[in-house]
């Protein structure tokens, strides 16, 4: 089986090169998307991602992650965790050490810290200097202004989902969530479902964008069991986002972006975007994929509740 990975943003590049190197020396998909992860993770340029992602209202970095294995239909996550930069690892532990899916919060970070992490400082002097300017912002403006339309990045989680050579698939996710949000919130991220999900007989689908509302529809599942039913990996993600902007209110229906990718058993691959909160000059919806034809930087495709689904194809 050719092995590929996808992974969500232009700043999804370096993870993706890390992910095919891996695949192709033989790796499995878990391994290869837990160290792809790590490399967005551990990117300090990245402000809405593991160190150096913009805090909580309070200037806590709180951190969400997950990750799902297609061979076992295990899968781990952590939740508000807290002062360990590598928080898609902590899930695999929680996947492969304890009975449960999902630790949160402190007791999150007393699992990792058990099994070896080190606790360190997330904020960086320029996430630091980003809060500091909230607060100054907040307090001009009032104590319930959550300012979070000013930061355009605040949301962009890295999915990922890979196949490897030996037919078996694998989905993660990680974020540090919204900037400036409310201290205990949590998005879809490390919501098996709707930040992630995989079917080893079918595929795998992430998702990004405005976790509050992505995880009201389930939005990966909803992916993976469309391609089920005969969608094409482009058309499950498209059929995914119109779904989910019918059923938001229209007052709100193009207030927040929401896009997904989704990388079938067979290795074809789809990935969309919603107009809103995405298509702009400066925020392009840009996603990777890495394969044995190299690694690409695509863009689109966008889609509104009006989109018609392309013709089925391969």
């Amino acid at each position: 089986m050719p092995p590929v990975i996808i992974t969500t943003w232009k700043f999804g590049l370096a993870a993706a090169h890390t992910g095919w190197e891996l695949l192709a020396q033989g790796a499995h998909a878990l391994d290869a998307i837990e160290k792809a992860a790590n490399v967005t993770e551990l990117d300090p340029e990245v402000t809405s991602v593991g160190y150096g992602g913009l805090p909580n209202r309070e200037g806590v970095v709180e951190l969400d992650a997950a990750i799902m294995d297609g061979a076992t239909h295990a899968a781990g996550a952590v939740a508000a965790l807290t002062g360990i930069k590598t928080p898609i690892s902590v899930a695999r532990l929680v996947m492969e050490r304890t009975p449960h899916t999902m630790l949160a919060g402190d007791n999150a970070k007393r699992f990792a810290l058990a099994n070896g992490f080190v606790e360190e400082d997330l904020l960086t002097p320029q996430s630091l200097a980003r809060w500091e300017a909230y607060r100054r912002a907040q307090s001009a403006s009032g104590p319930d202004v959550a300012h979070f339309d000013d930061l355009p990045e605040t949301h962009d989680t890295i999915g990922l989902c890979a196949l490897d050579r030996y037919g078996d698939l694998a989905a993660g996710c990680t974020t540090s969530g919204l900037a400036w949000k409310w201290p205990g919130r949590v998005g879809d991220s490390p919501i098996i479902g709707s930040g992630l999900y995989v079917d080893n007989a079918v595929g795998a689908a992430a998702a990004t964008g405005h976790g509050d509302e992505m995880m009201r529809a389930c939005i990966s599942f909803r992916a993976v069991t469309l391609m089920e039913q005969g969608l094409t990996p482009q058309q499950a993600c498209i059929e995914a986002l119109r779904y989910l902007m019918r059923k938001r209110p229209p007052e709100r229906c193009g207030l927040y972006g929401a896009a997904i990718i989704a990388l079938r058993r067979d290795g074809v691959f789809g990935a969309a975007a919603t107009c809103s909160g995405f298509h702009a000059p400066n925020r392009l919806w840009q996603w990777a994929v890495a394969s044995e034809q190299g690694v690409q930087l695509l863009e689109g495709v966008y889609v509104t509740p009006d989109t018609v689904l392309p013709a089925l194809s391969s």
